[in-house]
């Protein structure tokens, strides 16, 4: 038995050495939360895979037209604070009702809002959409990280957050096939095309029936609950005590490196459909050309994930996510600090790719950071608050583009990794690894 944070006995878990002998509730916690993740990833993506011409066909206008950048900002940014908002507060669903229980609303939550964005008529109900699945989007994070870190080894921690990130990785993917099947489309009813990819986000939906028949809730979690009975912790123990220094440092990470992550995501592919060299292509050679680079993020992401945990393994989190903000800093400056062809600017983006291992680090790091009955809520809320100011930035980086070239607000965002490196120094090591490297912290 041992003590976490003052909130009452937690029982170890038993530190196996091999997959052979997981118990079925750690298989079923792990494919669920996976799957969980790799649906996040499907969902999240699907928009800004589309965002310049349904946009524009929303409008009535032209995909040069200046409105376009503008409102497909604004839609994204909403996204971004509904995703906050969404961390926040099922965060707290997960500390209060059970990870198994919050993590079906979740999904059905994305699911069902990213399948409406089908019917959207004009701008702002695409917004509203895409702000309703966020919400699901932003707490599934937080609570299937928790799912896992309380549930599976401590040892495996940093592979752990490889294989869940790779997930969402592998959920953009699917997004891409979903971009050809959409190319498929526009052949014959342009009208219905880049509307119809949002349909693929209802099937996340199905997941939610094996999960709330086959997936307990952790037994960790179980305990915390009746040690804390009536005196559980709420939000504002977040800014309490020891925990405070941990909440502010972590929001300071989480805002510097979304702000300038979702500004390459969502800018990065609006700047490659419109490079000038590739002015003459058609809708559907520039929508291939898109694709086709997203899939090579994707799987250059997924090498990053295990690169970044490789790295944790031996200097621990903190040193490794400083590490990889000073690449992802790096890869952007040297990308961007000149005008570049299409095709050279399509291999460039292997850099960026591998540097997203960082995101990787955030999920198995954060929640252990927090006590039980504070876990999702702290790890959502921390992670997540981070949103908000991304999407602010998405719309304020957007403010130094030309119409088509977005190359001067990417290299601008790229800066706000080095304040990121800097602050996650001063965070430390998950308290029940002893506050030790990864290496030795099981």
């Amino acid at each position: 038995m041992s003590t976490e944070s003052g909130l009452g006995p937690v029982l170890d878990r038993r530190d196996v050495t091999s997959l052979r002998e997981l118990s079925p509730q750690q298989w079923k916690s792990g494919i669920a939360a996976w799957l969980g993740w790799l649906f996040d990833g499907l969902d999240m993506h699907l928009y800004t895979l589309v965002a310049t011409p349904f946009v524009a066909q929303l409008l009535h206008v032209s995909q040069r037209d200046d409105a376009v950048g503008y409102y497909s900002s604004v839609i994204q940014a909403a996204f971004l604070i509904g995703w906050a908002l969404g961390g926040g507060f099922f965060g707290r669903l997960g500390d209060r009702l059970g990870r198994s229980r919050t993590l079906v609303l979740t999904i059905l939550t994305y699911a069902l809002f990213t399948g409406l964005s089908f019917f959207a008529q004009t701008w702002w109900h695409l917004l509203i959409c895409r702000f309703l699945a966020a919400l699901g989007i932003g707490g599934e994070w937080a609570v299937g990280a928790s799912l896992l870190s309380e549930t599976w080894p401590r040892r495996w921690r940093p592979w752990i957050a490889a294989t869940l990130q790779s997930a969402v990785n592998i959920g953009v993917l699917l997004a891409m096939v979903a971009g050809v099947l959409v190319s498929i489309v526009m052949a014959s009813s342009e009208t219905y095309a880049y509307r119809s990819v949002f349909l693929v986000g209802i099937l996340p939906a199905l997941l939610v029936l094996w999960i709330r028949r086959a997936v307990p809730e952790p037994e960790e979690w179980h305990t915390a609950k009746q040690q804390a009975q009536q005196a559980a912790p709420g939000i504002a123990d977040l800014f309490r005590g020891s925990v405070r220094r941990t909440t502010i440092l972590t929001i300071l990470v989480c805002a510097t490196s979304l702000t300038a992550h979702w500004a390459f995501t969502f800018w990065s592919l609006q700047h490659l459909r419109n490079l000038p060299d590739i002015k003459a292509w058609t809708d559907l050679q520039r929508t291939t050309f898109v694709s086709h680079a997203m899939i090579l993020l994707m799987i250059t992401s997924i090498a990053g994930n295990f690169l970044a945990a490789w790295i944790a393994r031996f200097v621990g989190y903190r040193r490794a996510i400083a590490l990889m903000c000073v690449a992802y800093f790096l890869s952007m400056y040297v990308t961007y600090s000149v005008e570049r062809p299409h095709d050279k600017l399509f291999w460039w983006l292997c850099a960026m790719g591998v540097s997203q291992g960082v995101f990787g680090l955030f999920t198995m790091y954060l929640p252990p950071l927090f006590p039980t009955l504070l876990r999702t809520t702290g790890a959502g809320f921390c992670y997540n608050i981070g949103r908000i100011v991304a999407a602010g930035g998405t719309v304020f980086f957007g403010l130094f583009s030309k119409v088509g070239d977005h190359r001067l607000a990417l290299l601008y965002a790229a800066w706000l990794f080095l304040p990121a490196a800097v602050v996650a120094l001063f965070l430390s090591e998950p308290p029940d690894e002893g506050g030790k490297g990864v290496r030795n912290g099981s």
